[in-house]
């Protein structure tokens, strides 16, 4: 099997939109069994919104203008990018945290293209993976564990190719640490990280005080007027969040 560590950039924006972050540039980095390089892949997006990159991704990207212009749209790349994924016999990707899958799925739907490919496939989150194996709980920068681990870096930060050869590096480095029980596929969340960290928080309070976990007291005393519950598929997510949590610590 081969591990194809992934990373992309995409066009953030300055002021509060209702349109779409786009994928801007795709970078991956094939590894055989033996975690040699074999393949490279690397290419630019044209977005459809925010088209003219603003000045704070150009600072951060060193990307130009011009290259975003003379790009492809996400369909013809994404379909590229595909079928130098399919070269491999198998395959699991290699993300640095859960976002780069993310907007890949979110670009494919946007653009109106089927999503069961990046539904299907594995992936792995090293960020997590990395965290487990130093044994801490703030997340980091792939250059901070790059620091971390003594790796000499190479190339430019935030440039998808140079960012996914600096995770490839740490992959390396920590490969024999991580457990691959952990691999997984996308799942679309409707709460955000703070949102199940507040019912995290909530669990915890209750128990400090001697109150036994209940969700209707969650929802009353920690997130009425914070959480907004009126999509189902959120208030559904955040329960069973809730019923996860509360089940760890029966455990303890």
């Amino acid at each position: 099997m081969d591990y194809i560590i992934l990373d992309i950039e995409f066009n953030g924006r300055k002021f509060a939109s209702d349109l779409p972050m786009e994928v801007i540039e795709i970078g991956a980095v094939r590894l055989n069994e033996a975690l040699e390089t074999t393949d490279v892949f690397s290419s630019m997006v044209k977005p459809v919104y925010f088209s003219k990159l603003n000045s704070f991704i150009k600072k951060k990207t060193g990307i130009a203008q011009e290259e975003i212009d003379g790009a492809d749209g996400f369909p013809k790349v994404i379909g590229a990018f595909q079928a130098w994924l399919n070269r491999s016999d198998s395959f699991m990707l290699v993300t640095w945290g859960g976002e780069d899958l993310k907007r890949i799925v979110f670009d494919t739907r946007m653009h109106k293209l089927d999503d069961a490919y990046w539904m299907s496939v594995y992936y792995y989150d090293l960020l997590k993976g990395f965290l487990r194996y130093k044994n801490v709980t703030n997340d980091v920068s792939v250059e901070a564990a790059v620091a971390d681990l003594g790796i000499e870096a190479e190339g430019s930060a935030h440039r998808a190719l140079d960012d996914a050869r600096m995770t490839a590096e740490v992959f390396r480095r920590v490969f024999g640490n991580l457990d691959w029980d952990r691999k997984q596929q996308y799942k679309d969340m409707f709460s955000n990280s703070k949102e199940r960290r507040m019912v995290k928080n909530a669990v915890r309070a209750m128990l400090s005080q001697k109150t036994a976990p209940q969700w209707e007291k969650v929802v009353e005393h920690y997130l009425d007027g914070k959480v907004d519950l009126s999509d189902a598929r959120k208030a559904a997510e955040l329960r069973e969040f809730f019923e996860a949590e509360a089940a760890k610590v029966a455990k303890r």
